[in-house]
């Protein structure tokens, strides 16, 4: 009999279903009946429930943190889709971890509900003001922090920043939420959450606290004294490569014998490290890994710089010249060459070591992931939103460079590719489809810059004053002048061969 014929059909994934789903696939071990909140979590995507949710899921198994269950939020309209699917499986999650050896999947349970997307964000605040929520945790992309490329101050001038400064009693951002349901503990007594953001930004727990206790300041100041004085905002590094969900995906998980409308997959790596400041409690997150510091900053130095920063030299190149995933690029002896010497000349000078592991040694395994066949990472998925990322993630290093005076040519080529892809066409002629929030300027500068290639860097809400240094202006123009009269593949040789 043909095996695929007699195959089983997938099980629908619920919370009673989970008994007869194949032996293969683990399940919780824990009776989630029992489970009670104790988290909130803002922006559950793919990254979240293969990485946060985990490691809550890892204490179940083990039998502890059943009063830190996760509740799912959202503040955009298109986290409503997200909620829809995960609601009709009992907010179940199959992850999927793709190793080159092998597949294996294991359904995690920690998340108990998701709070219904809403105008004025009513359920989200009348959830957080609840006691019994003891961290709110984030997820909502560096973009999501309005920050302004020149200072790094929070955006006050923002449409949406302004309007919840001026209305608090109808936030639109996450921030103006948590400033309204921290008013409303405050007003019954009840002292603050923690605020945990779990964004690839340095510093991002300080960060968060700018943004919340600067809005509250706005409408209140004696509450923005309150939440600065009694409030906890760890800062946090996370680490994992979880790429979107496709239908391919899907089909995948439904061939390991699971239904799932929402199935994650990601690598067989993860890494957390949080600073050990929480105001109302938390988790035994020790015990299942997580490493809890009182410095996180050199671990986020070296995430973000090395594999953050990594992404983007692979991606834009990568996206130009058509090559799919991120570990194509790996397999592209011109890409490979192009990242290992921007890396080891003008990036890792700049990395500091972390306990157990150098800068060089870290750079070694971030390519042994890159290279990892079995993860199916879009170089479109890795190169969204470069008007937040470039900043966040390449241009620190530059900016380091350009300081002790070593080369900053390979960085110049790396934001040439960026400003090249932003024009819209790959260099076969297909369209690069809108990819960046700021899409529409950003190819009209890029295609702009084609005559005039200051003009790219002179956009001071991502450069600020990167475009006064002579140095990195001409080696940008030079570099995007040879990219489009010769190609990204001749500009990536030259920088190979030393130009």
């Amino acid at each position: 009999m043909d095996p695929v014929a007699s195959a089983k059909p997938p099980v629908r994934l619920r919370r009673d279903s989970l008994p007869s789903l194949p032996e293969t696939v683990r399940t919780p071990a824990y009776d989630r009946s029992d489970l009670k909140p104790g988290i909130l979590h803002i922006g559950l995507g793919n990254f979240h429930r293969a990485h946060q949710a985990w490691y809550i899921h890892q204490l179940m198994q083990q039998g502890k943190a059943h009063d830190w269950a996760i509740i799912g939020a959202g503040v955009r309209d298109y986290d409503a889709e997200m909620r829809d699917r995960l609601l009709a499986q009992d907010c179940l999650t199959t992850l999927i971890e793709l190793d080159p050896k092998g597949i294996s999947a294991e359904v995690i349970g920690p998340m108990i509900d998701y709070l219904p997307i809403e105008a004025g964000n009513t359920s989200l605040i009348r959830k957080m003001a609840d006691p019994s929520i003891r961290i709110v945790s984030m997820t909502v992309t560096e973009g999501g922090y309005y920050l302004d490329a020149n200072t790094g101050a929070f955006d006050v001038d923002h449409e949406d920043v302004r309007h919840d400064a001026a209305r608090p009693d109808q936030p639109r951002t996450v921030f103006g939420a948590i400033v309204s349901a921290l008013r409303q503990r405050r007003a019954n007594g009840d002292m603050p959450f923690t605020a945990l953001s779990c964004d690839n930004l340095q510093g991002n727990g300080a960060i968060l606290r700018n943004c919340v206790v600067k809005l509250a300041r706005w409408s209140d100041p004696d509450l923005a004294n309150w939440i600065d004085r009694n409030g906890a905002f760890p800062n946090s590094m996370v680490d994992c490569i979880v790429p979107a969900t496709t239908n391919q995906v899907v089909s995948q998980c439904r061939a390991l014998g699971v239904d799932d409308r929402a199935p994650v997959t990601h690598e067989n790596f993860r890494q957390w490290v949080i600073e050990d400041d929480f105001c109302a409690g938390r988790p035994p997150l020790e015990q299942a890994g997580v490493t809890l510091t009182h410095d996180v900053h050199s671990y986020e130095m070296m995430k973000l710089r090395i594999l953050n920063g990594g992404h983007q030299l692979l991606a834009n190149v990568g996206e130009i010249l058509n090559v799919p995933t991120i570990s194509d690029c790996m397999q592209d002896p011109d890409i490979l060459a192009f990242f290992k010497k921007v890396q080891s000349e003008e990036i890792l000078p700049h990395v500091e070591a972390v306990p157990g592991t150098t800068a060089s040694e870290y750079l070694g395994l971030v390519e042994r992931r890159f290279a990892n066949t079995a993860i199916h990472d879009t170089t479109r998925r890795v190169a969204f939103d470069g008007s937040a990322r470039h900043p966040g993630f390449l241009l620190p290093s530059l900016r380091d460079a350009l300081a002790s005076g070593v080369s900053v040519n390979g960085l110049a080529l790396a934001e040439a590719f960026w400003c090249r892809m932003c024009a819209g066409v790959r260099e076969d002629g297909s369209e690069i489809a809108p990819n960046d929030p700021q899409w529409e300027q950003l190819q009209k500068t890029a295609l702009a810059s084609k005559v005039d290639p200051e003009l790219w860097v002179r956009q001071r809400q991502y450069y600020g004053d990167f475009g006064d240094s002579a140095v990195f202006l001409d080696a940008f123009a030079s570099w995007l002048t040879t990219i489009w009269q010769q190609g990204s593949r001749t500009a990536m040789v030259e920088f190979i061969a030393g130009r």
